[in-house]
């Protein structure tokens, strides 16, 4: 991946910018390093352009190079969505931090300054509201062919649509008696997970495994076949569920990672945690999991009644001890106790103030009594 691949022309800066690159992103996938040369050549066109003189690291300068690019990519027609401009700021940012500690020139890594990034844009869920997921899935049922079932499958494990593309023949595991799991490769963040499922989903998985038995292609190790390539693949699934919505009535736009965003929120209503919904997504950022969960105003309703008929973030009451006419020590246990509870009882009807830390310090002196009357006592 070199950027004399993307740039037709020749500046001073290509190569100690191109070996930055490379440096940074020799541990991502080829779509994740792709915006970085982007942004790189994006950045030497302008200097090119603009600033012809700039022919070596130590002439950057935050005002008029970084400061004039940043206008630069505001001022371009179509505009930039605010989270694609975010993006180039930070691809550019780390590919001048490499630069710093490569070329030994501190200064380059702090021409962008965290003032300069606007506020993110809110993200919202995008899952399917509940006639949309249901029209879909009776659509994707009825049709019961190869894309159908492809898309089933991720409505039902929550899997981003590249790794479904990638799942091996053998993907389905037994972990257990009558307990099967999908081993998902490594996928975008480099991470790899066994995701549970149910008999549809393996019904699912020998449904895929049948339609790849009648394809011309010799196995090759993976669950679908892709004579074009794997983008091929992808481009052609998302053009199936353009025609899936359309056959179920929908006006609205849909995109597979929707599947994906309403598995989330499902889960979620399914009283699955929070940490196992992370496992399940394959994410390392509870945040990122938040944006998946879609939280309607139905929800909202059964939770509140919920916590209402079983209030367990209420404190526990004490339990009032039970006076009975022992005599001796056993007795004067019994006494104390009950001053004790009578003490704490009145003390959480007070607001916070003297007379409630006073009672208080009366409450732990009473522990501290019954320790020492509990150590007289012939039983103890």
């Amino acid at each position: 991946m070199k950027l004399s691949r993307l740039a037709s022309f020749e500046h001073p800066l290509a190569l100690q910018f191109q070996r930055a690159f490379e440096s940074l992103t020799a541990g991502l996938q080829w779509d994740s390093a792709r915006p970085y040369r982007g942004t790189v050549r994006n950045f030497l066109i302008y200097l090119g352009d603009n600033h012809p003189s700039v022919s070596s690291l130590d002439q950057l300068r935050r005002e008029p190079h970084i400061l004039g690019w940043f206008t630069h990519l505001r001022s371009q027609c179509p505009p930039l969505a605010p989270a694609v401009y975010i993006n180039r700021l930070t691809q550019l940012r780390r590919i001048l931090e490499e630069l710093a500690w490569s070329a030994q020139l501190p200064e380059l890594a702090r021409l962008i300054r965290r003032e300069d990034f606007p506020r993110p844009p809110q993200r919202l869920p995008r899952a399917l509201t509940a006639q949309q997921d249901q029209l879909i899935q009776q659509e994707l049922l009825r049709r019961n062919d190869l894309p159908a079932n492809i898309f089933l499958l991720l409505r039902h494990t929550g899997m981003r649509i590249g790794e479904c593309v990638d799942l091996s023949y053998d993907c389905l595991r037994n972990v257990g008696p009558d307990r099967w799991a999908i081993h998902v490769p490594l996928g975008k963040f480099k991470t790899e997970r066994m995701v549970p499922v149910d008999a549809f989903v393996c019904e699912l998985v020998q449904r895929m495994r049948f339609f790849r038995s009648f394809d011309p292609l010799p196995p090759d190790g993976w669950l679908l076949s892709r004579p074009d390539g794997k983008q091929a693949l992808i481009r052609q699934l998302r053009y199936c569920l353009h025609e899936v919505t359309a056959a179920a009535g929908i006006t609205t736009r849909i995109v597979p990672h929707q599947l994906r965003h309403t598995y989330a929120s499902e889960m979620i209503r399914s009283s699955v945690t929070l940490p196992a919904l992370m496992k399940l997504l394959g994410h390392a950022d509870p945040e990122m999991t938040m944006r998946y969960v879609d939280v309607t105003s139905n929800d909202l309703q059964r939770e509140y009644h919920l916590a209402r008929e079983k209030p367990r973030h209420l404190i526990p009451q004490p339990k009032a001890p039970t006076i009975s006419p022992r005599t001796g020590l056993d007795g004067v246990i019994d006494s104390l106790l009950f001053a004790q509870h009578a003490i704490e009882m009145f003390r959480r009807s007070l607001p916070d103030g003297p007379p409630r830390r006073c009672l208080d310090r009366l409450s732990n002196r009473l522990t501290k009594i019954l320790a020492q009357i509990r150590k007289l006592s012939p039983a103890a």
